[in-house]
């Protein structure tokens, strides 16, 4: 039906498209997400042939080809033709594209070009559920989701192949935004549709296939359930978890840094939390593998730990089985289990303070064979026993110290200033007061975030944290909770979340797994 090929657009020497490749068949809906500035509305006016009316220095380049022609060599005459009849679109501002001072009827029926049609522009109405007895109204008049029921009928009445839709539920309220998908849905039936949104829902609703676009890149696209469910890419995953859901119970997570586009390298690598230094130097390839493609020099998001096969009896009862998992680049697994379950003895053997009677630990595809100083400054661990993980005869600054000592990376006053950043990154103070106080000295919470801080000052990887909020208070464990968020945005932290509290589980967690009799399962929870 169309087939997009190395499309570039710019104006003037600001490139937004940078080199498109997609199809959408016949049946198919595509819905094109991506947040505001990456190319979504310029992608749909260029199909529409509507550029060359934005600005005097547009480009276009590639090929846009509807049925086996290219609707980028066509000449305005030749479009007119097409626009409406074949191809038609929802576009986005409804209020500068409908005319003030025009009934929304005669509206409509200027795209109809027929004398009569009354009664084909009331069945299309009737349709999208817009009361007929308003067909006289002004857009003034109206309500937005009836000004969007309009410009549907506008782009559907003629019966077009092909429709674009451009923010078609954007400012709507939830009941007029779920009424608006149903209809287009129903009209939908036997067409292509293109889905341009920054919504979501709208896109998970209504689409079977996804693009996802940043920097006028595609960076992965598949089918829609793959990419919500299972987001190969950093940025695909960042979008999700920074979009609120009905069906998802972590708390909102944001995308490191703001939008700001480089054509160095990969488009998205300042804001990338697993960038290496290819990902600065050389553009990835849109590659596909089993139907999903991604533009990634790591091949998507990468597994940090993997743990395969893990065995520990004690006395004759077997408490670990064969346990497997990965603990991916900025993700939080969560391990489930009543007291005795063995989640403890499981981060303890992650850690190398256990010795397994079999299975094996990988960290970054590399299986650990020797649990030493680099080992450690990629993997740390917050201890349950906050009191009894800090010695009492080491202040607060030898106690975060600790590590860099142990590492020998940093000079004395490297060290001291190395404490203050990550003390005041988990929101404590870094005056002398509280530098050489003691451990008896602090209230539960202090000590905790103290603990947090040891376990971040050498920024690892991968932190296991075991009942990190079990003894602390409701407000200091929100505080605490939310702080281990805000890290793992900025830095990627792979985190092995240990608890038993299912509250807890729901407001960090990417994915939920329980120990239950020595076996580990994926848990959903509800």
């Amino acid at each position: 039906m169309l087939k997009v090929k190395n499309l570039r657009t710019s104006y003037g020497k600001n490139e937004i498209l940078k080199g498109l490749d997609f199809e959408v068949s016949k049946e198919d809906i595509v819905a094109v997400i991506g947040e505001s500035g990456t190319g979504k509305t310029t992608l749909a006016l260029a199909i529409m042939g509507l550029l060359r009316y934005q600005q005097d220095n547009v480009k276009i380049s590639g090929e846009i080809v509807f049925n086996g022609i290219d609707l980028s060599r066509l000449k305005e005459d030749e479009l007119k033709k097409i626009r409406w009849s074949k191809i038609s679109i929802v576009f986005q501002n409804v209020d500068n594209i409908l005319n003030p001072v025009i009934p929304v009827f005669k509206q409509i029926k200027e795209i109809l070009n027929s004398n009569d049609g009354t009664s084909i522009i009331n069945d299309m109405l009737e349709k999208m559920d817009f009361p007929v007895s308003r067909a006289y109204a002004y857009p003034y008049q109206l309500s937005m989701g009836e000004k969007q029921k309009v410009m549907l009928a506008m782009a559907y009445i003629l019966n077009p192949e092909f429709v674009i839709l451009d923010e078609p539920t954007s400012a709507l309220d939830f009941e007029s935004k779920n009424n608006l998908i149903k209809i287009i849905k129903e009209l939908s039936s036997q067409k292509a549709v293109l889905l341009a949104t920054h919504d979501l829902d709208t896109a998970q609703n209504i689409s079977n296939k996804t693009v996802v676009l940043y920097g006028g890149n595609i960076i992965e696209s598949g089918s829609t359930k793959d990419v919500f469910t299972n987001p190969r890419h950093p940025y695909t995953r960042g979008l999700i978890r920074s979009y609120p859901s009905e069906t998802r119970t972590k708390d909102l997570q944001g995308i490191k840094g703001n939008p700001g586009f480089t054509d160095n390298g990969c488009c998205f690598w300042p804001r990338c939390t697993q960038a290496i230094q290819i990902c600065k130097e050389e553009k990835p390839l849109l590659t596909e593998s089993n139907g999903r493609k991604i533009a990634c020099h790591r091949y998507g998001i990468i597994p940090l730990v993997s743990v395969s096969r893990i065995k520990k009896t004690y006395e004759n009862r077997s408490i670990l089985k064969s346990i497997s998992f990965d603990v991916y680049e900025g993700e939080t697994l969560t391990i489930l289990g009543r007291s005795g379950s063995g989640k403890t003895t499981l981060a303890k053997i992650i850690m190398g303070l256990i010795k397994p009677d079999d299975g094996e630990i990988c960290l970054e595809n590399m299986k650990v064979t020797c649990w030493d100083s680099a080992f450690y400054k990629k993997v740390q661990m917050i201890f349950q026993d906050t009191r009894a993980a800090l010695s009492h005869r080491l202040n607060i600054l030898e106690s975060v110290t600790e590590p860099l000592l142990i590492q020998k990376c940093k000079s004395n006053e490297e060290m001291v200033d190395a404490a203050k950043q990550v003390l005041s990154e988990v929101g404590l103070p870094g005056s002398d007061d509280f530098l050489y106080s003691y451990p008896h000295h602090l209230s539960g919470g202090e000590l905790q975030r103290v603990v947090i801080a040891r376990a971040l000052i050498l920024s690892p990887r991968v932190l296991i944290a075991d009942e990190p909020t079990s003894a602390l208070d409701p407000s200091i464990q929100a505080k605490v909770l939310k702080l281990l968020n805000q890290i793992q945005e900025q830095r990627g932290l792979g985190m092995l979340f240990i608890t038993h509290d299912l509250g807890v589980a729901r407001k960090v967690s990417d994915r939920v797994m329980e120990i239950n009799n020595g076996i580990l399962k994926e848990k959903i929870l509800r």
